[in-house]
């Protein structure tokens, strides 16, 4: 059964940077897009980024766009969301997930393996 365990979270002042890892377990990794979506407390888990099975096409939510880049290393199993120039509306839990297909979708629906997370507060 693949798990994703997420990494890299922590306290920043706004203006700084993270850098996000998702490690995946199981053979098939590079068989699958992979997303990134936050969840802000009392607020919907809402869709961030991102990439098709080989990297090659990304997708970020206006939000994070031109400040966070979704990339992958499918020879470690992993995939990554740097997040620059962090703003405090940033503070949420990060989760990593596995799309159920090929598709790199913008709703949750769209996955089906999610990590638990990990918690990034940027302070003002």
């Amino acid at each position: 059964q693949v798990q994703l365990v997420e990494s890299g979270g922590g306290l920043v002042q706004a203006g700084g940077s993270l850098r996000l890892s998702c490690a995946a377990s199981g053979r098939t990794f590079s068989s699958y897009a992979m997303g990134w979506f936050r969840q802000a407390p009392g607020k919907e888990r809402e869709f961030v980024s991102a990439i098709s099975w080989s990297g090659s096409n990304t997708y970020y939510a206006d939000s994070v766009k031109g400040r966070f880049t979704i990339s992958r290393a499918n020879a470690k199993n992993t995939v990554y969301l740097q997040m620059n120039s962090l703003k405090p509306e940033d503070t949420a839990v990060y989760y990593c997930a596995r799309s159920r297909g090929t598709y790199y979708g913008q709703v949750r629906s769209d996955y089906d393996v999610w990590g638990q997370g990990t918690q990034v507060t940027v302070s003002s």
